[in-house]
């Protein structure tokens, strides 16, 4: 398997999960149920699932309330942009 498509698989699979484990954080929150900690959401967010968790704050009105998150979640998008960015320049 190439480098390429194990970087690819990486994110394609902490995307999803990232997505999904939002998902259910919101799914509690309607039930007043445990929540899920904001630090492991962020650290899903600076682990390469960035992508998932903008969709899923879009989608769901996810934590898009909290000005101290999305600016946190912004900033997880640039670090991975900028990693992604540099993984272009090793790869190609």
């Amino acid at each position: 398997m190439s480098k390429l498509t194990l970087i690819l698989t990486y994110y394609i699979i902490i995307n999803l999960i990232s997505f999904i484990i939002f998902f259910i954080d919101k799914q509690k929150s309607k039930k007043d149920r445990w929540r899920i900690q904001e630090k492991t959401l962020h650290a899903l967010s600076y682990i390469g699932g960035v992508f998932g968790s903008i969709a899923s704050m879009l989608l769901f009105h996810h934590k898009t309330k909290k000005p101290d998150f999305v600016i946190i979640t912004i900033i997880a998008l640039m670090l991975n942009l900028f990693v992604l960015y540099k993984l272009k320049e090793v790869l190609f």
